[in-house]
């Protein structure tokens, strides 16, 4: 027994009082109650030490799904690459061999869909000439052979020259002269075109804006990096008035998605320091229950991560909002305010972690069940609202309540200090807030969505590092609405941008609702 309580790692105190054991049978059972609740008490700790050490492991060596959803990672495009590299040595080798063994090689196969007929065609004519090599007659044309390659040529700059010639009357010697058109920045070099794409290269490609500047290099165009933030500044300045417009759009909606992301800020005056600073989003998109209202996502920025900054932003909003767990958006449900609709998808996280970890047969059938759900909402998706609520009445009710009950029925048989009691109560927890979508076509089962338009900002951080000030957050914030509500409505947001920045100093502040990515799309 004391070689137990040492493997345990009892103290030596407790081990001083227990150098002999005690003869009167209920002192005994005190001593053996007491080693028990030390022997679990230890054994908690040490599934709780084994889960942080593997979820480190995991964060370090492992894989991650949505990191390589992030990066966009295929090892597929790798295998291609070498079996096409393999493929064309061999054809190098084979050009001294017989055609007899050419014919032989397999051949490779192409699905070729047409070249884009909208892509300029630089025609280039090779002709044998007009005269027969054999007999010296005359060629005449009996067809042609037409073979199309698509090329790339870089992008290049352009210097737009406005030319105003100034005239003078030749009878009253009166002075006249075109009047200079709005730019997008006053007295700035930087054209439309050229400001969409430093935008669009930094929030949307992920470029920061030193790289952008050697990239320009090599094309011999000095644009400091001081050039490209100021550009940037006033672009987004500029561009405010949309992004709140969108932002009034999300919160219009019947239901709406909120999440939030962590972002370095460098501390004024610190060199080198940084604190955590976040970005909110907030998606408005009635796609998958058939909506009309075309899909946008709003960003705001804060420095810190209180409650008090989705409250700020969401105010009067009656709503449903779509949030995880964290408690900082519970200032948006009440009698008079929001609804919450909770989210299965961190609901099967808790249980997918431990199964990975442990592979608890409990949590591989929560796994299971949580499934059944999903394959309902895939069956559902697109359908009217009313539609949806149906099919969910019908067949998702009765497998999530069923759920419910499962659940309330095995935390009785598990340790409630373990990790998968935790997964059960938090479980309990979430789908007691995430009934709404079972009776309401228009809501959904997950925030998914909203965590789909977190990941362009995780993508952006890992090159950019950090923000420099809150006013660039605050840029980060316009920027990332504009780009992602015109990728969410498949509209290209540099020529959209372009369009904007182009007519948005002449354009009628009351009419913002005319330069929105949707409105651009039909023209």
């Amino acid at each position: 027994m004391f070689r137990c309580m040492r493997l345990c790692g009892m103290g030596s105190p407790m081990l001083d009082t227990f150098k002999s054991l005690p003869e009167d049978p209920a002192e005994l059972r005190a001593v053996s109650k007491l080693m028990v609740q030390h022997i679990q008490s230890q054994a908690y700790q040490i599934e709780k030490l084994k889960a942080e050490l593997h979820g480190h492991r995991k964060v370090r060596f492992g894989t991650s799904s949505e990191t390589c959803d992030q990066l966009n990672l295929d090892l597929q495009e790798e295998l291609a690459i070498d079996a096409a590299a393999q493929d064309q040595a061999a054809q190098d080798g084979d050009d001294g061999d017989s055609a007899s063994e050419t014919k032989t090689s397999p051949k490779r196969s192409h699905n070729r869909a047409p070249l884009p007929d909208h892509l300029d065609r630089e025609d280039t004519l090779l002709s044998p000439g007009e005269t027969c090599g054999d007999c010296g007659g005359t060629l005449r044309q009996l067809g042609e052979d037409v073979t199309e390659e698509l090329d790339y040529v870089p992008g290049h700059f352009v210097v737009r020259r406005i030319l105003r010639p100034r005239m003078v009357c030749n009878g009253c010697e009166a002075f006249a002269q075109a009047d200079l058109p709005s730019r997008p920045i006053t007295r700035g070099r930087g054209g439309p075109g050229l400001l969409a794409h430093v935008l669009v290269s930094k929030y949307c490609d992920h470029l920061p804006l030193y790289r952008q500047s050697e990239i320009y290099a090599r094309e011999n165009v000095d644009l400091q990096r001081s050039t490209l933030t100021d550009w940037v500044g006033r672009s987004t300045r500029l561009l405010t008035p949309l992004a709140d417009h969108i932002g009034a759009l999300v919160r219009a909606g019947p239901a709406l998605f909120a999440d939030d992301t962590p972002l370095k800020l460098q501390n004024k005056g610190k060199t080198g320091k940084t604190q955590t600073a976040r970005l909110w989003c907030y998606v408005r998109d009635e796609r998958p229950w058939a909506g009309e209202t075309p899909p946008c996502a709003w960003y705001q920025f804060s420095t810190d991560r209180k409650g008090d900054h989705p409250v700020s932003h969401l105010a009067g909003y009656q709503g449903c909002v779509h949030a995880d767990g964290f408690a900082g958006f519970n200032g948006l449900f009440g009698p008079d305010a929001a609804s919450e609709q909770a989210c299965m998808a961190h609901v099967r996280r808790k249980f997918f972690e431990i199964y990975e970890r442990e592979g608890s047969v409990i949590a591989g059938e929560a796994i299971k069940r949580i499934a059944k759900l999903y394959a309902v909402e895939k069956a559902a998706r697109g359908k009217p609202a009313e539609e949806r609520a149906a099919m969910r009445q019908h067949k998702a009710k009765p497998i999530f309540e069923a759920l419910e009950t499962w659940l309330a029925e095995q935390l009785p048989k598990i340790s409630g200090k373990s990790k998968l009691a935790e997964a059960i109560r938090y479980a309990q927890g979430r789908m007691a807030k995430g009934r709404c979508y079972l009776s309401d076509g228009r809501f959904e089962i997950d925030n998914n969505i909203c965590e789909n338009k977190i990941r362009p900002v995780a993508l952006g951080r890992k090159n950019y590092l950090f923000v420099g000030s809150q006013g660039g957050g605050k840029a980060a914030a316009v920027a990332y609405t504009l780009v992602e509500t015109a990728r969410m409505n498949q509209v290209n947001p540099q020529a959209w941008l372009s369009w904007v920045l182009e007519r948005i100093q002449d354009h009628n502040s009351k009419r913002i609702e005319d330069l929105m990515p949707w409105n651009f799309q039909k023209k």
